[in-house]
């Protein structure tokens, strides 16, 4: 099947440039915010979603889908997310944050994504695994409209007056609803917050990526993966790169391709690697590596 162009990153950068409106940051810089942009779709078949407009580094992508293998797997500190390949946390989990939150250096807290998804907290006794348990549900009665997980644990999100948030990045990402149709799976994500000229190219690799873990190990087709948002915004340091991005042309999105054929097939979502990707046919534009970053 021949590719067809993608211009679906660059119609939300414009949209957000057009409608958007600009909003104070606890980050210090103001942003351009537009709530509820129209959610963009990937069906496997015509590539996957690291985006060509400007080029997006092994290095990144490849960190993106470690955090993401990493969070499944119970990561919560940076020394833990390191050891599955992603190191960009320690910007975020330093001592001056942290003890804000009442955390250890390097810890992310108990309202962090590998919590929520590992090792959810219950009334019940032992803590519950979220994906376990989709994955199982999956495999025994696909045809159901409840395989949803949560990155959120509302008593440690929260904030204000004899309050204490237990996070050091309240969860921005990962309320996921899996359906499977057709024998196809399609992986539904939404984001609560997105940076979308920085973190959202991630974003896309690392939850594209685990619609592809997923449909492995429960053995459907990968068949699409759809990203919505609440609050897509750009900052306004970030909007002249933004305005390069747009002036130019589209091109077709690559191919990934997991390293687990014949004989190497994984049996839990628990055991894939960064390793198992391969990115092949990536011919981006070139990259632009000074976009301001708000920390």
């Amino acid at each position: 099947m021949t590719k067809t162009p993608d211009s679906q990153y660059k119609r939300l950068l414009r949209e957000i440039l057009e409608n958007g409106t600009i909003t104070e940051s606890q980050q210090g810089v103001d942003a351009l915010t537009l709530m509820a942009p129209q959610s963009l779709r990937f069906r496997f078949s015509n590539g996957f979603p690291i985006i060509t407009e400007r080029k997006i580094s092994k290095k990144i992508w490849g960190q993106a889908i470690g955090e993401i293998i990493g969070f499944i797997n119970g990561a919560r500190t940076q020394e833990e997310l390191s050891s599955y390949g992603c190191r960009w946390w320690k910007y975020w989990v330093t001592e001056e944050k942290c003890k804000k939150r009442g955390l250890e250096p390097g810890d992310m807290g108990l309202g962090s994504y590998g919590v929520a998804f590992h090792d959810f907290p219950t009334s019940e006794g032992p803590a519950y695994n979220q994906f376990k348990n989709i994955i199982e549900q999956i495999i025994e009665q696909p045809y159901l409209r409840t395989h949803f997980i949560t990155p959120w644990i509302p008593q440690y999100t929260i904030r204000g007056k004899r309050k204490q948030q237990k996070v050091v990045v309240c969860p921005c990402h990962g309320w996921i609803h899996i359906r499977i149709i057709d024998n196809k799976l399609t992986l539904h994500m939404f984001q609560r917050s997105s940076d979308t000229p920085i973190g959202l190219p991630a974003n896309l690799a690392q939850y594209a990526a685990l619609t592809m873990m997923i449909a492995h190990v429960t053995g459907y087709e990968a068949y699409e993966y759809i990203h919505s948002f609440s609050d897509a915004h750009m900052f306004v340091d970030q909007i002249e790169h933004v305005k390069t991005m747009l002036e130019r042309e589209d091109k077709t999105l690559p191919t990934m391709k997991l390293n687990v054929g014949t004989g190497k097939k994984k049996k839990s979502l628990f055991d894939f690697r960064v390793d198992d990707f391969e990115l092949q046919d990536y011919y981006p534009h070139p990259g632009i590596w000074d976009i301001p970053v708000a920390i």
